[in-house]
């Protein structure tokens, strides 16, 4: 398998965000159960999509994602502080539910199990 420059720069974006949102953004609208699933780079690096995972009502999710979403330029600003990069990749926040996914096929297994004995 190769490792392209873009997924190592992915990886460290994934790493610096979650640093960022969780110590420097101060929008009351970010939930703080939030985690940042994957990061997914364009080869170019002009654009990265960031898959967010939120433990909450759909409310919270969505007012989550307009709080990123209305921080993205001071997300960006620090972003290119920390990275070295000629130019930070825009930034599109997508709502992921496969954490929330899991903990439902997880509770269903735990039934059944408890079903049994």
């Amino acid at each position: 398998m190769t490792y392209h420059r873009s997924e190592r720069v992915a990886e460290e974006i994934k790493k610096e965000l979650s640093m960022i949102i969780r110590d420097e953004v101060k929008d009351p609208r970010i939930s703080e159960m939030l985690s940042i699933v994957k990061v997914d780079a364009s080869r170019d690096l002009s654009h990265a999509k960031i898959y967010v995972s939120v433990l909450g009502s759909d409310e919270e999710k969505e007012e989550t994602i307009d709080g990123l979403e209305s921080a993205n330029g001071f997300i960006r600003r620090e972003l290119g502080k920390v990275l070295q990069l000629r130019h930070v990749p825009e930034l599109n926040f997508v709502l992921d539910s496969s954490i929330e996914y899991s903990v439902h096929i997880s509770k269903k297994i735990q039934e059944l199990h408890d079903k049994k004995r």
